[in-house]
């Protein structure tokens, strides 16, 4: 046994070896294989071993470029093209939504597509430069750069607006046992864990080490994510039963429209009727009279909805007595100059029974860039690109901040797309509801990863929240999330139909609900110590050990 691990692990050490030596284009294309082999660990593939092998190999090339003339460069060089890799491989589907009018943005979209993973991947090449440069031997190179590669994603969720899209503790979001933990330290602590976890087996891979110690250091991601797992569905063990009888009903409607006639005017009717298609039927059985149902369409199902009278009567007369709707919308306001002003909105209908419904709203706060509005307008209207906002010149105008609205008296927070992504920003502080609805429109993005990514990222506010979560996608995926982030029912993508079920009970809220990042940054902390420290510690120690060594090996 000790000697098939010691040809392993010479192996092994012969592979890092060559890695360490790679130079120019050679270190480039094996760094950003190493960042696509990483993107495969995220929906929809799940290839979770991958995530160890990238990482690991992104550390022995900065091993590499420690020893060589120029470390910072070539560092630098070896996380931009880690990075590069690993966002074009992940976010790879944002081009399809330039060819939803290919006439006039499918020029555009190569641009794009490379465009956004160069900028991304600065984040990556930053991370590495600050490694090089406290970079140690042995263990401690590990925990070292877990804890700068998490506070880089950490940093790419806040700068410039943020997008904390495909954080590397995403790889975990697939499963809710994987992702329990994140109900302690959020998603940046979940991805400071994965990444030590999945880089662990480089410990091995340094110089000095012995070859069998080599391949037993390969079993260590193995063990950690088996261990996460292990705390995970111990937790989702733990959890209470849900009532007999629940709060209210939901029927999240998916109407599966295609994006085209979805932004088409002239089919605002028929998308209209599709939506209330899905959204007829009684109660489930059993279901007592008078229990409250949320209808919920997803984002911009309804737009200017408040100012429909038709669409109103319709709806009181068609939807189930009692029942509020939530719907995606847009609206707008007038400026003082008679110029409209747009809003992606959420609007919440109630009181159809009374003969006249009243309608309030949440407007979109983080809007995206480009997307929805355009940053630096005047400027690039100037160059003929304020063509890619929809709604007025500029775009969207943002809303206030984080809300919690009521329907039928039920307390919920409501998230619209873009913003299902952001950890800590789900609800004001003080005023946690019973609930989180989303809203979203994949269609944009096809049958790709992209709806996929999203919808484990939504997963992951539940879970460090404590709340459910109602989720309704204009093409999918559309999903029932219960507060430890279990996906109770879902419609997949490319289907039409609606989701009933009764609405799942909160939990009390959990310790990242409680403390934000906090614990998060407290780990980051205690491992910068421990690999900036211990590496000092280790030699003090080593050097107070080697007489007695040396006394051991004397015949």
């Amino acid at each position: 046994m000790d000697q098939a691990l010691a040809r392993i692990g010479v192996q092994l050490q012969e592979i890092a070896g060559r890695a360490r030596a790679l130079t120019g284009w050679r270190r480039a294309a094996c760094a950003f294989a190493a960042g696509v082999l990483g993107a495969l660990a995220l929906a929809p593939f799940y290839a979770l071993p991958l995530l160890g092998v990238a990482f690991t190999a992104f550390i022995i090339l900065l091993d590499g470029a420690a020893d060589s003339a120029r470390p910072r460069l070539r560092a630098f060089a070896s996380g931009w093209w880690f990075g590069f890799g690993y966002f074009l491989a992940g976010v790879y589907w944002m081009a399809f939504s330039f060819f939803v009018q290919a006439d006039q943005f499918a020029w555009m979209a190569p641009i794009a597509v490379t465009a956004m993973p160069a900028g991304l991947a600065l984040f990556s090449g930053a991370a590495a430069l600050v490694c090089i440069g406290i970079w140690r031997p042995g263990w401690q190179r590990i925990i070292l750069f877990a804890a700068v590669f998490s506070v880089f994603e950490y940093l790419r969720g806040h700068i410039l607006t943020g997008l904390p899209w495909n954080l590397s503790g995403q790889a975990l979001a697939g499963t809710a046992a994987g992702a329990q933990t994140a109900a302690w330290y959020g998603a940046y602590g979940l991805s400071f864990v994965v990444i030590a976890i999945a880089g662990s087996a480089a410990a091995g891979l340094s110089r000095g080490v012995a070859p069998r110690r080599t391949a037993l250091w390969g079993a260590a991601p193995v063990i950690g994510v088996v261990v996460l797992f292990a705390v995970g569905f111990a937790r989702l063990s733990l959890a209470l039963p849900q009532p007999e009888q629940p709060d209210a009903y939901l029927r999240i409607v998916q109407p599966n429209i295609n994006q085209r006639d979805k932004i088409n005017p002239d089919k605002w009717g028929d998308n209209f009727y599709r939506n209330l298609e899905f959204s007829l039927g009684d109660l489930p059985d059993g279901a007592s009279d008078g229990a409250p149902l949320l209808v919920i369409w997803p984002e911009n199902a309804a737009p200017l909805l408040d100012e429909a009278d038709t669409a109103l009567d319709i709806l009181a007369t068609e939807l189930p007595q009692g029942a509020s709707l939530i719907a995606g919308a847009v609206r707008r306001s007038i400026n003082a100059d008679n110029t409209y002003r747009y809003y992606n909105a959420l609007a919440v209908v109630e009181g159809f029974a009374s003969g006249d419904p009243s309608i309030s709203h949440y407007d979109k706060h983080h809007l995206v860039p480009f997307g929805e509005y355009l940053p630096f307008y005047d400027l690039l209207n100037a160059i003929g690109l304020a063509q890619l906002t929809p709604y007025g010149d500029a775009g969207f105008a943002a809303g206030e901040g984080p809300a919690v609205l009521s329907a039928s008296g039920i307390k919920f927070s409501p998230l619209i797309c873009y913003e299902a992504i952001f950890p800590g920003a789900v609800y004001p502080d003080g005023e946690r509801p019973q609930l989180i609805i989303t809203v979203t429109n994949d269609a944009w993005f096809g049958d790709t990863s992209g709806p996929r990514q999203h919808l484990d990222q939504a997963r992951l506010r539940s879970i460090e929240t404590g709340l459910p979560m109602a989720r309704s996608a204009n093409t999918g995926v559309s999903a029932l999330i219960d507060a430890h982030g279990q996906v109770l029912a879902r419609i997949p993508l490319y289907d039409g139909g609606s989701i009933n079920a009764a609405l799942p009970r909160a939990i009390s809220p959990p310790i990242y609900d409680r403390v934000g990042d906090a614990l998060y940054f407290l780990m980051i902390a205690c491992a910068l110590a421990a690999g900036l420290w211990g590496h000092i510690l280790s030699r003090a120690v080593g050097r107070r050990l080697q007489p007695l060594r040396d006394t051991v090996k004397k015949p």
